[in-house]
């Protein structure tokens, strides 16, 4: 039997002048200078910063799960539906915060111990051991994957596969296995339950903990509450008579299969994590304490250039139509963006395997600090033959995005495809493009609408802080000059109440310009308004620290002093606990724990716990240890119509790690 690919991957849960042109980054040394160590710094804000350090750190405050070594839970809480469907699974973005965390600490200490020890953890846990992905000797670079269209909502798939559409070669597969000796990947996948609460276990022995499991992949209307939870490594124990695999994919024959997702905002986010780590050790004289680390952050580095990929290796640029539109060979299928996803897999009897990038990139994903590293720092820079001059085209290409995507206020839109719907569809008439790419305003996900949370802004917008304050790129400079303004025109702040509000969520009308590189437009049609705001602890944070930086290097003292006033107020009494820091959440979208989840009429199989799925099901049924939970009565009330929508003080592992780190760098940006 010819056992297909099977290419699924679908992951959920990132100054407008017209004479303004694409600069290089300007870098003058490989590691640019740190604020000074322990000595000139605000003490009051460094204590700060251990304080809550502190809390995140003590077993007993239960952020972190009683492995050895430990792994973050996505939050304290184990009641909480966002990306992640319960609080005591994780993602890859925890591990990468931990990893920021300690940089921060050895910064702080010089104790670098903690920051070694986050990275074996990730190592351990997150990243695929050689046995949990069997297989990729006998993964075909000439093949990468067979084709399955993306399709608008749930009730259209599985998706059929089609081996008669084009794709492309994979042009790093083989310098990767000859540079490190192995045809394996390295890199996160983005989805553990972490005491294995779905019973999976790791390819169902249904005991081992933690499990890699998946949910989103099911288009862009397959929200949160509509996926079916399911194992990364799929021996056809649970679900139907093929598993899970027959929900997604349609084929002739199923074969027990293993997939991986890698989400690359959190592993560029690593590698930041290790620069910066870099940065501060060499200037304390620590820097042979963390080579090791360094030198697999770098490696990490090498394999994340997948992301840069469109999905089935096509080449970029007015790609229209599945069997049309031509595979792409050498690097002419490199978009040189961090896109939303890049996925691998293959059969468990090891006999096969399959690799895929992703068409779609969202600007909120975009990091120019790990491109910046991986291209400028000697100990950063990963070892295959292309992957400096990839990652320096990267760098180049992601700041041309943000001033592409830079709306006439300020705020960045949302990103670009080169597949239409998924589908290598023709694109609305008049759709604006980036090198032949499409206009997206809500790139991969529209329940809700992905680039809808004001997160996406502050979390990249703080990456080119750092750049800018890192390197004075005056590009950065610009873009900065602009968003700072209209974030602050959109925020307010009363420290000594311990009260805030930022943006929340953001409105989209009209497009950007067609981007010529040579001539700029003003995106005079591309507006942002800001619908509601709110206090989200983490976001105000990631605000604050894009402030700070743009602030350290620029001269301005109301972004500065805005982003004082903002720490002030997340640390007002009002706003402490004995588990850190916490504000009241209303959740008026948990009227959606009942929602029904797609299954295919006729579609019959179980969960491990014994829950069925079937026509009918819905996230509750799919989940019904979710009842025995201590918050779920005031859930179960709402949903019923008896009480209100549910409020929450939650402790987020990447929020508490977020402010944390802001106010170390407050103290070490301006003593």
């Amino acid at each position: 039997m010819r056992r297909r690919k099977l290419a699924l991957g679908a992951l959920p849960t990132l100054a407008a002048l017209c004479s303004l042109s694409i600069t290089a980054p300007v870098v003058a040394a490989p590691l640019p200078a740190a604020p000074s160590i322990a000595t000139a710094v605000d003490a009051a804000s460094v204590d700060r910063f251990l304080e809550l350090y502190e809390k995140i750190k003590d077993p007993a405050n239960g952020y972190f799960s009683d492995h050895d070594p430990p792994v973050p839970y996505h939050s304290v809480e184990t009641l909480i539906v966002e990306a992640p469907d319960y609080g005591h699974v994780t993602t890859s973005e925890a591990f990468s915060y931990w990893i920021w965390l300690e940089a921060q600490y050895g910064r702080v200490t010089e104790d670098w111990g903690p920051f070694n020890e986050a990275w074996a953890s990730m190592e351990e846990h997150i990243i695929p051991s050689a046995a949990e992905q069997p297989g990729n000797s006998a993964y075909n670079p000439a093949s990468p994957a067979t084709y399955a269209p993306e399709h608008d909502t749930p009730n259209q798939y599985p998706s059929q596969l089609d081996v008669d559409v084009p794709v492309g070669q994979d042009p790093i597969a083989g310098e990767l296995r000859s540079t490190y000796g192995t045809p394996d990947v390295y890199g996160m996948h983005w989805l553990l339950d972490v005491d294995n609460r779905y019973g999976y276990g790791q390819c169902g022995d249904g005991t081992s903990s933690p499990s890699y499991i998946n949910t989103f992949q099911r288009g862009p209307e397959e929200s949160t509450w509509e996926t079916v939870p399911h194992p990364s490594c799929d021996r056809f124990v649970h679900g139907g008579q093929n598993g899970y695999v027959d929900l997604f994919v349609g084929d002739q024959q199923y074969a027990q299969q293993w997939r991986y997702t890698n989400a690359p905002d959190a592993d560029a986010r690593a590698v930041q994590a290790a620069y910066w780590a870099l940065t501060w050790a060499t200037k304390q004289g620590n820097q042979s304490q963390i080579s090791d680390t360094v030198t697999k952050a770098a490696r990490m580095g090498d394999y994340l250039r997948y992301s840069m990929y469109d999905k089935y290796f096509k080449q970029i640029g007015d790609c229209v139509g599945p069997d049309t539109c031509p595979g792409g060979t050498g690097k002419d299928s490199a978009h040189y963006l961090m896109s939303w996803y890049y996925a691998w897999g293959g059969g468990t009897d090891g006999a096969w395997a399959w690799r895929i990038g992703s068409s779609p990139s969202h600007f909120g994903y975009q990091n120019p600090m790990a491109a910046l590293a991986l291209s400028t720092v000697d100990q950063l820079k990963p070892r295959s033959p292309s992957a400096v001059a990839d990652w320096d085209t990267s760098l180049g290409r992601q700041l041309e995005f943000y001033r592409w995507l830079q709306s006439a206020e300020g705020a960045i839109a949302g990103g670009a495809t080169n597949s239409w719907n998924g589908r290598y569809e023709q694109p609305p008439a008049g759709a604006a493009t980036f090198y032949g790419m499409y206009y997206d305003w809500q790139p991969v996900y529209h329940d809700p609408p992905s680039n809808r949370w004001f997160g996406m802004q502050a979390w990249s917008m703080q990456r080119v802080a750092e750049l800018y304050y890192a390197t004075g790129d005056a590009t950065a400079e610009a873009l900065l000059d602009k968003w700072v303004a209209w974030a602050m025109d959109n925020t307010t702040v009363d420290a000594a109440g311990g009260t805030w509000q930022v943006p929340a969520e953001l409105g989209w009308s009209g497009q950007p310009d067609t981007w010529d590189p040579g001539n700029p437009g003003g995106n005079s049609g591309l507006h942002v308004t800001v619908t509601s705001r709110n206090q989200d602890l983490g976001v105000t944070s990631a605000l604050a620290r894009t402030l700070m930086y743009y602030a350290a290097e620029s001269g301005d003292t109301a972004a500065r002093d805005m982003a004082g006033d903002l720490l002030d107020a997340m640390w007002a009494p009002n706003n402490q606990d004995g588990l850190g820091i916490s504000v009241e959440e209303t959740r008026a979208d948990y009227s959606r724990f009942g929602d029904e989840v797609y299954v295919p009429p006729g579609w019959t199989g179980t969960m491990p716990n014994g829950d069925r799925i079937e026509s009918g099901a819905t996230f509750t049924s799919l989940r019904s240890w979710y009842a025995d939970d201590p918050d779920y009565p005031q859930v179960e009330a709402y949903v019923n119509g008896t009480g209100p929508a549910p409020s929450f003080r939650y402790h987020r592992f990447w929020a508490q790690a977020d402010i944390a780190m802001a106010m170390a760098d407050y103290g070490l940006l301006f003593p």
